[in-house]
């Protein structure tokens, strides 16, 4: 199951259930589990989706009508998705005028040397795989391959009007734990850390830019 207060920010931007939500990227599928306990109608996609109450389809190839939801969901999904662009174009289409995008990312442009360093100490000590490498083949690898949360917020913007970012301790979600969230946090205040995740909340536009150009 995700964590209480992913659940708690998730809920709190979302318009009251039955609205229909679309979750992008739902993993194991227990976000979708929690939103149904709480009345939202959900469909929950992931390309590579083998969970209960997840369908396996890609988001830009999803059929359902344009218009079909109230509201759209992305938690730690978006850094993976292609084709963004014309995937976003598709999550615009779906979310009916004046419905929710609610996103919850983590932002490889910040995840530097120190969190890699800081990441790797916490990850080994709790028993888990640590990638080779030192701190700064880590950022390499991951910014190489991740999509960062500009070019996730550019590629949203013609489709979504989207708040502000609000950033936040993200790497103990990371196969670390629960219990290093203050630790993370307090390095984060202190400036020893970036905030490397971030969660934001659009509404999608009356008139937006669907064409490929």
């Amino acid at each position: 199951m995700p964590a209480v207060d992913v659940v708690a920010f998730v809920r709190a931007s979302l318009p009251a259930p039955p609205a229909r939500v679309l979750e992008v990227g739902a993993g194991d599928g227990g976000l979708a589990v929690a939103l149904r306990a709480l009345g939202y109608d959900v469909l929950a996609i992931d390309p590579e989706g083998e969970a209960a109450g997840v369908e396996p389809v890609a988001l830009h190839e999803l059929t359902e009508p344009d218009g079909s939801f109230d509201a759209a969901v992305a938690v730690v999904s978006l850094h993976h998705v292609e084709p963004l662009e014309e995937s976003c174009r598709r999550l615009a289409a779906l979310v009916r005028p004046g419905g929710r995008l609610v996103v919850d990312e983590f932002d490889v442009e910040r995840y530097d040397e120190r969190a890699a360093g800081w990441w790797s100490l916490q990850r080994a000590a709790a028993g888990g795989e640590v990638a080779p490498g030192g701190p700064a083949e880590l950022v390499a690898r991951y910014r190489a391959h991740l999509h960062p949360l500009s070019r996730i917020s550019e590629a949203l913007a013609p489709g979504f009007a989207l708040g502000e970012p609000v950033r936040g301790a993200y790497l103990h979600r990371w196969g670390v734990g629960e219990g290093l969230r203050p630790a993370e946090e307090d390095r984060i205040a202190a400036g020893a850390l970036p905030a490397t995740g971030a969660r934001l909340v659009g509404v999608r536009q009356r008139v937006f830019a669907s064409s490929t150009k």
